[in-house]
C-alpha cells in the first residue's frame, strides 16, 4: 500500500499530540523532529524535508494555533495542507488541443511500465469520451510492438505500427495522419527507453517531439525506485521538457518518497498513478486526497467517484423495489458482490475509508476477503434458479449437492446463507424511509 510506513509514523505522532490537549513550543518541536525522521525514512528528498518541516513548524507555532481549543487538530490540518501543496496542491489535468486532435508523447527509462501505461491511459481516455489510438515507436526492445498490440487489443484500442521502418519520427508522423483520417482524437505515442538517460535517447525523442508537436509529454517513472525516479524526472525535464509525470507501481511502494519529492524538485506535477496490473488500475493523482489518506482521514471523494462509475440507476431502483416487497434474492446478492469487485475489491474500499489506518487494516485479511467472495460466487452459481430465488427450500440434500458442485464444504453454504440474511436485513433498514432509518440507527447506538 502506498505510503504505508509514512502513514503509520505520522498518525502515531499526531496521536501523541492529541493526548496532550494544550501544546507548548517544546511539544511541537518534538513532533516536528519525528515528522522529519518519518519523511526521511520514506525516502523523501532531504532538502524537501527540511523546507517542509520548517514551514509546518512556523505555522504551528502561531498564536491562533497554540491558543485554540483544539491545537492538535490545527497542527494536523497544517500538515495536511502542506502535504497537499508539496504534491502539487490540486489535480493537474491533461491539456487537449482546441482543434480536436491531441498528441501525447510517452517517455521514460526501461522497466518503468511505459508500454502498459500507454494502454492504461488510452483506456482511461476512452472511458471519458475520447477516441484514442496507440502508436508503436519503440523499434529496439524485442517484442515491444507485439506487447503494445496485445494491450491495445485487450482494451479495444487500435495500434499503429510500421515494423520495417527504423525511424521513429517517421512512424509518429504517419500515425498522426492515419489517426486524423480515421477520426481518432487522441494519439498516444509509445517511445523507446534506455537503462539510463543518454544522448542517443534524447536526440531521438527530440526528433519525435519536433515532428509531432505534442500537447503533452508525459514521463513514466517507477515509484519503487524512490529518489532515482526523481532524478530521472529532473534529467528528462532538463533535456526534453516534460509536462507531467505518471508514477507507476504506487501500490507496491510503502514509502512514497518519490511522489512527495517530484513536484517540489522538478516543478512538474504527477498527473496519474498506476496502482496494479489491470487496465483500470490507473487514476488521476489528487494531492489533497492523497494527503488525507496519508493522515488516516480517508478519501471519500474517490470512494464516491468509484461508486458513481459502477452505479446503475435502473438496477438501484429495481433493488429498492425488491427490498420493499421482500424479493431480494441470492442472485441480487451475487450482483451486489460483483459491484464491490468492480469498485476494486474490499481492500481498495477500506483504503479510502476514514479511520481505516494501516494498523486497523492489519486486522483485516484482504486475501481471505477476496477469496471468500469467489467461494460465495461458486456456491450461488451451483444452485438452481428456484434455490437462488428462495433459499428457504435449501434442505440438507440440496446443500450437499451444491457443496459437491461448488467444491465447497456445507459449512460454507451455511455461512453464505447467514451473510445473505444479514445483508437483506441491513438493506431493508435503508429502504424504509427516513423515519425508519433514523429509528434503526438510534437502536444501534
Amino acid at each position: 500500500m502506498a505510503f504505508e510506513g509514512l502513514s503509520d509514523k505520522l498518525q502515531s505522532v499526531f496521536k501523541k499530540l492529541k493526548g496532550k490537549g494544550i501544546l507548548s513550543e517544546a511539544d511541537i518541536n518534538e513532533a516536528m523532529r519525528e515528522v522529519k525522521l518519518a519523511l526521511l525514512e520514506a525516502d523523501v528528498n532531504f532538502k524537501v524535508v527540511k523546507e517542509f518541516v520548517e514551514s509546518v513548524k512556523v505555522k504551528s507555532l502561531g498564536k491562533e494555533v497554540l491558543e485554540s481549543l483544539t491545537p492538535a487538530q490545527q497542527v494536523i490540518k497544517i500538515v495536511n495542507d502542506e502535504l497537499a501543496t508539496l504534491m502539487g496542491g490540486a489535480n493537474s489535468k491533461l491539456t487537449y488541443s482546441p482543434k480536436g486532435f491531441t498528441v501525447i508523447l510517452m517517455v521514460g527509462l526501461q522497466g518503468t511500465g511505459k508500454t502498459t501505461t500507454c494502454a492504461k491511459l488510452a483506456n482511461y481516455l476512452k472511458k471519458n469520451g475520447k477516441k484514442p489510438m496507440l502508436c508503436a515507436c519503440d523499434i529496439y526492445r524485442p517484442a515491444a510492438i507485439d506487447q503494445l498490440e496485445v494491450v491495445g487489443k485487450a482494451i479495444d484500442v487500435p495500434v499503429f505500427t510500421m515494423r520495417d521502418c527504423r525511424e521513429p519520427e517517421v512512424i509518429a508522423e504517419k500515425a498522426m495522419k492515419e489517426a486524423e483520417i480515421k477520426g481518432y482524437d487522441v494519439l498516444i505515442i509509445d517511445t523507446a527507453g534506455r537503462l539510463q538517460i543518454d544522448e542517443a535517447l534524447m536526440e531521438e525523442l527530440v526528433r519525435i517531439k519536433k515532428v509531432t508537436k505534442p500537447h503533452e509529454i508525459l514521463l513514466v517513472v517507477d515509484a519503487l525506485t524512490g529518489q532515482d525516479a526523481v532524478n530521472a524526472a529532473t534529467g528528462f525535464n532538463e533535456k526534453l521538457g516534460i509536462d507531467g509525470i505518471i508514477m507507476t507501481k504506487m501500490d507496491g511502494d510503502s514509502r512514497g518518497g518519490a511522489a512527495l519529492s517530484t513536484k517540489k524538485v522538478t516543478g512538474k506535477p504527477i498527473k496519474f498513478i498506476g496502482l496494479g496490473e489491470k487496465a483500470d488500475a490507473f487514476e488521476p493523482f489528487h494531492p489533497e486526497r492523497m494527503a488525507s489518506r496519508i493522515l488516516g482521514m480517508g478519501d471519500m471523494m474517490s470512494l464516491i467517484e468509484k461508486a458513481q462509475e459502477n452505479f446503475d440507476e435502473t438496477k438501484a431502483s429495481e433493488l429498492q423495489r425488491k427490498m420493499k416487497k421482500n424479493e431480494f434474492t441470492l442472485e441480487d446478492f451475487l450482483d451486489q458482490m460483483g459491484q464491490i469487485k468492480n469498485m476494486g475489491g474490499i481492500g481498495k474500499l477500506l483504503d479510502m475509508m476514514p479511520g481505516m489506518n494501516n494498523k486497523n487494516m492489519k486486522n483485516v485479511n484482504l486475501d481471505d476477503s477476496e477469496k471468500e467472495f469467489t467461494q460465495m460466487e461458486a456456491i450461488i452459481l451451483s444452485m438452481t434458479k428456484s434455490e437462488r430465488k428462495d433459499p428457504n427450500i435449501l434442505n440438507a440434500n440440496r446443500r450437499k449437492r451444491i457443496a459437491t458442485g461448488s467444491g465447497q464444504p456445507v459449512s460454507r453454504i451455511n455461512t453464505l446463507i447467514k451473510r445473505y440474511e444479514e445483508s437483506k436485513k441491513m438493506m431493508k433498514q435503508f429502504t424504509g424511509g427516513p423515519k425508519h432509518r433514523r429509528n434503526s440507527m438510534l437502536k444501534g447506538m
